[in-house]
């Protein structure tokens, strides 16, 4: 039997928490104004994924990869917190931004910085990037590059592989204007009837489905790899689409749509049938960016401005080629010289087999002491992949369960959950389908275990269950032992190659009976009111680290060195941010390691005077979060899933745990003292509020890269281990 359930449960009770403990707040020493704008802040963190872009010192390929990257990470932008904004303003619940200003005023602020932004990234892309590739023999050309033979061969690749697919569509009193979709492509093409004389309009969208950049046949045997954009290709061979017709202008164009699904919970009785209902609506969303070259002629941009009811100012002209995302594919080349030189994750040292052709048994490591990974220079494969493939073969274990929240579509982690549960073992997978862009996989996936007799939980009614937990339950001796595995990024094998976190295996019990209250909590009706090793949201986890910040502004006034460092994606909650603000200015040292947004603002005199903030961007994505205290010399360190913003504290399920070995808690103090340091490339957030590089020094030598320097140090500690 197979139980599906959509719940709702409390998650605690507040009155009961060991991290109660009132904190007093005095607001009146603090400015009014000591917030920076969360959605400028966002755009600044992007404009450091372009300065990447245009760094001459990184290898092409990647360069070209950041470029794709930005582009990516606009079009999120634009369809949920810009999408968010509009949605405000049009429904007349304009609640002033974090800043205190109103949604239009920061929306043109917006607007702003997002065209200035797209031009910077447009021209990195014609005047740096794509003369490097040229240089380095990969050419992205234009038709007018292209030789007669060339030329002949396209052609016959337009008619094989191209031409059968497009889909024209016309615009005349028995064809309305077509549905134009998010994030596609499009050709504008005005034409006149040679018969009649009539102007008329047609609509082309470039297939999807197809390589963005089309490798002319040959160009790779003779030594330079030559690409033309498809929409290039289509415009050239218009004249096929459209026989008898003259081609007066064709102009590419590109719309963004708002993307962001709002399900009313509590008012619906299935949520997986009210969510595949919304992502159809999702399709349809109001247009909200409008994306054109900058040759397009008037009479073709304002019948687009009609015809999808766009503003002026969410217009945008820019140098083509539009949607640079298809640099991802070329970034993808097999040209090992124009990448970052090659990373293999190790397999982490207490994971390593005993024999050099065996198979490490992971639970009597883990029985040996806890066990802290950090990936991708550890691998994720040898120990979360293997940790769950052992305990679905392992006979002694009795069940397992787990959160999903992103997996990836071929996951062995999906594969072990399914194995367990035919192996007979209890399996609980707490699927999350309301992952932003990832409710269709998730979709499938949460059916599919189902099918497999796994007991599926659906998340809980008003928030996210975003934390990364694994547990174990195995019969040793006749007795019960827990195993669980607390992570700060998602089980997902593909983006652990990419994306840095920590996870902590551990066979403590205290953390097996917070788990087993938790899991509790997430897929039944338990009202479980403490945790020892976690700290877990919504109630409790905001609470818990104002108590720790407050600590050490108490050990600070009190004359006892103080000192908080935080490392998140994101530093948006004003409480948790004027806590680090009254800690400063009761002298503590505040250490803020921030990867995307950060609200906090610098340069405010006697509040702001003893912060630092930084950011570290590079090959892989900074994803971890860390959290340590010192506590008065015996210093506390907690890792999990949450950042500091008001969706993780108050909307989302969180959960960070603490890190007690002490040789695990030095190496992540040694990992802060490391990227904090002035010898390390970061960016570092100045007074005026603006993100300063320091990658060189003052000669000009370029400063320690924390991820490669990360990489060398981890590699020489399995060394040392072969060595002993």
């Amino acid at each position: 039997m197979i139980d599906t359930d959509v719940l709702d449960t409390g998650l605690g009770d507040a009155d009961d928490d060991d991290f109660d403990q009132t904190v007093e707040i005095d607001d009146s020493q603090l400015p009014d104004h000591r917030y920076m704008d969360r959605e400028l802040s966002w755009l600044a963190f992007n404009q450091r994924v372009l300065e990447l872009a245009e760094d001459p010192a990184l290898p092409v390929l990647e360069r070209a990869n950041f470029l794709a990257i930005f582009a990516s990470n606009l079009d999120e932008f634009f369809m949920v917190r810009v999408a968010g904004l509009k949605r405000r303003i049009m429904t007349g619940l304009a609640v002033p931004t974090n800043v205190g200003r109103a949604p239009q005023d920061v929306l043109a602020d917006i607007s702003e910085s997002a065209h200035a932004l797209q031009l910077r990234h447009a021209r990195v892309w014609l005047d740096l990037v794509q003369p490097a590739l040229s240089g380095s023999g990969i050419e992205v050309v234009t038709w007018a590059e292209l030789s007669d033979d060339e030329r002949a061969s396209l052609y016959e690749y337009f008619q094989a592989q191209v031409f059968p697919v497009l889909m024209p569509l016309a615009v005349d009193p028995a064809h309305p204007f077509p549905y134009i979709s998010g994030l596609s492509l499009n050709l504008a093409i005005r034409i006149r009837n040679a018969k009649t004389g009539r102007q008329e309009f047609a609509r082309l969208k470039v297939p999807p489905m197809l390589p963005r950049f089309v490798e002319l046949p040959g160009s790779v045997a003779a030594g330079r790899a030559r690409y033309l954009p498809l929409e290039q290709l289509i415009a050239h061979h218009l004249g096929d689409l459209f026989p008898g017709m003259e081609i007066l202008e064709h102009h590419t164009f590109r719309l963004t749509r708002n993307e962001d699904v709002v399900i009313e919970e509590d008012e619906t009785e299935n949520l997986i049938q009210a969510l595949e209902a919304e992502l159809l609506r999702r399709r349809f969303g109001p247009p909200i960016r409008l994306e054109v070259t900058e040759e397009m002629d008037d009479v073709t941009l304002d019948l687009l401005i009609d015809e999808l009811e766009v503003t002026a100012q969410e217009v945008y002209r820019l140098p083509g080629p539009l949607d640079l995302r298809g640099l991802f594919d070329l970034a993808k080349i097999d040209r090992p010289e124009l990448h970052y030189p090659a990373h293999v994750p190790v397999t982490a040292t207490a994971f390593q087999p005993a024999e050099q052709n065996g198979r490490a048994d992971l639970f009597a490591a883990i029985r040996k002491g806890d066990v802290l990974v950090h990936h991708p220079y550890e691998s994720f494969t040898t120990s979360v992949v293997a940790f769950l493939e052992q305990a679905a073969r392992d006979p002694h274990v009795l069940a397992i369960k787990q959160t999903l929240y992103r997996t990836s579509g071929d996951s062995p982690i999906v594969q072990a959950l399914i194995d367990a549960a035919e192996r007979g073992k209890q399996v609980l997978a707490l699927v999350e389908v309301k992952a932003r862009f990832d409710e269709a996989a998730n979709i499938v996936w949460a059916r599919k275990l189902e099918k497999a007799g796994v007991h599926v939980v659906y998340g809980l009614v008003g928030l996210k269950t975003h934390c990364k937990l694994l547990h174990v339950i195995r019969e040793e001796d006749g007795m019960l032992r827990s195993y669980s595995h607390i992570g700060t990024g998602n089980y997902n094998p593909k983006t652990s190659r990419l994306y840095e976190d920590f996870g902590l295996f551990t066979a403590d019990e205290q953390v097996g009976r917070d788990l087993t209250r938790l899991f509790n909590e997430l897929s039944g009706y338990a009202i479980e009111k403490k945790f020892k090793r976690l700290l877990v949201a919504p109630l409790h986890l905001r609470k818990g680290l104002l108590r720790l910040i407050d600590k050490e502004r108490r050990n600070a006034l009190e004359g006892k060195p103080a000192h908080i460092r935080i490392k998140v994606n994101s530093m948006v909650d004003e409480q948790i941010i004027d806590a680090l603000y009254r800690a400063s200015q009761a002298g503590v040292r505040v250490d803020v390691w921030v990867r995307g947004i950060c609200s906090l603002k610098l340069g405010l005199e006697g509040v702001s005077d003893n912060i630092t903030v930084r950011s570290i961007l590079g090959r892989y994505l900074e994803h971890s979060r860390i959290f340590a205290f010192h506590n008065d010399g015996d210093p506390q360190v907690y890792i999990g899933s949450a950042d500091m913003m008001h969706r993780n504290l108050d909307r989302r399920v969180e959960a960070l745990v603490r890190v007690v070995a002490p040789a695990q808690v030095k190496e992540l103090v040694d990992f802060f003292d490391l990227a904090l340091s002035d010898g390390t490339s970061s960016w570092r957030l100045d007074a005026s509020g603006d993100w300063v590089r320091h990658a060189v020094d003052a000669d000009g030598k370029p400063l320690v890269d924390l991820q490669e320097r990360t990489m060398t140090n981890v590699q020489r500690r399995r060394r040392g281990r072969a060595v002993r």
